[in-house]
């Protein structure tokens, strides 16, 4: 029976992870960076079976240069759904290709100064992803409010599976050093294919979050009597048009209606009510769903699509976030008084 090195099986899955976000029939636009890193997980895993499981050490000047590459894609996929860059494309491509650059110009001069690299490049990257988290899931206002908790929560995970992975490289090379190796290949073998499985999966949930073509708008700091204005003017906007109902808004596209910058509608909410804007907005939605419950017989999923959700998940999670009850307790409960009164 033929050995199948277990990054083979890793890299199977992965593939299949990659064909399921890819056939994902949402409408929406792909997060190419967050694909690509699938990808790139995929070759990597690849190459970790030939290098482990079948001895092919020529595989080792590819490797470095592929974990090279993997820290600028989680980070360009996140900043396609937090905000979009002034600079040409080509000068992106080619400022995110300095880290694989240096590692080849490393291998060529000074091996041994590579897994140090790789570290640094790794930290690096995962500390500025966690900086553009910053303000939680207000950042990523150019995903739909729907999906910009779980696709924080998945952003996180991938930085913290950054970080994971220069953990291991730290270790690595300090057990070649000290116990020339003595317990590399197991630690390589699953430290580095969960660091890709962790990041891979963060970028496909990530990856459910999609931008949307818009413009870029300039930030103010906002007084209090403004604060008050800007939440009249979106306290109005969600009464009168009822733009919660819309599944793919968004910060950006809420700024746009309004006219207002982005960053001063989340200020605003955010030291008025306490909460991020996904928050504010699926409130809407709730409030909206809760009358149609107890008014209508419509069925959940009817009236979670007409609220402007789109997945059962998201609706039954905010649905308790707010009422502490799933969307059937509270039509049962608001159908008690008119039972008795009967």
């Amino acid at each position: 029976m033929p050995f199948v090195p277990l990054p083979f099986v890793v890299a199977i899955l992965l593939l299949v992870l990659f064909a399921a976000v890819v056939r994902r029939d949402d409408g929406a636009r792909a997060n190419r960076p967050f694909l690509a890193l699938i990808l790139l997980s995929v070759f990597q895993s690849l190459l970790s079976g030939l290098r482990w499981g079948y001895g092919v050490q020529e595989v080792m000047y590819l490797a470095p240069v592929g974990a090279a590459i993997v820290p600028p894609l989680a980070y360009a996929g996140v900043t396609a759904l937090v905000r979009r860059s002034g600079k040409p494309l080509l000068q992106r491509l080619g400022l995110h290709a300095v880290p694989a650059l240096v590692v080849i110009v490393l291998m060529a001069v000074w091996r041994e100064a590579i897994d140090a690299a790789l570290v640094l490049i790794a930290v690096g990257y995962a500390v500025a992803i966690l900086l553009l988290m910053r303000p939680g899931a207000d950042a990523l206002r150019l995903a739909p409010f729907e999906g910009a908790v779980p696709a924080y929560r998945a952003i996180l995970f991938a930085a913290l599976a950054l970080l994971f992975s220069a953990a291991i490289d730290t270790f690595v090379s300090l057990d070649l050093a000290w116990t020339h190796g003595a317990y590399t290949r197991p630690v390589i073998a699953i430290g580095n294919l969960a660091a890709l499985i962790i990041l891979s999966v963060a970028a496909a949930a990530a990856s459910k979050s999609h931008t949307p073509v818009e413009t870029d708008d300039a930030a103010s700091g906002p007084d209090l009597a403004e604060d008050r204005e800007t939440i009249a003017a979106v306290e109005a906007l969600m009464q009168t048009r009822r733009v919660y109902r819309d599944a793919d808004l968004n910060l950006d596209r809420l700024a746009r209606k309004l006219g207002i910058p982005a960053r001063q509608i989340s200020a605003a909410i955010n030291r008025a009510t306490g909460k991020n804007v996904s928050q504010y907005v699926n409130e809407h939605r709730i409030g909206e769903a809760c009358g149609l419950l107890a008014e209508t017989e419509k069925p959940v999923t009817e009236i979670m699509f007409e609220v402007g959700f789109q997945t059962k998940s998201n609706f039954n999670r905010e649905f308790r976030r707010v009422t502490e009850m799933t969307p059937l307790e509270w039509r049962e409960k608001k159908a008690k008084p008119s039972s008795i009164a009967i």
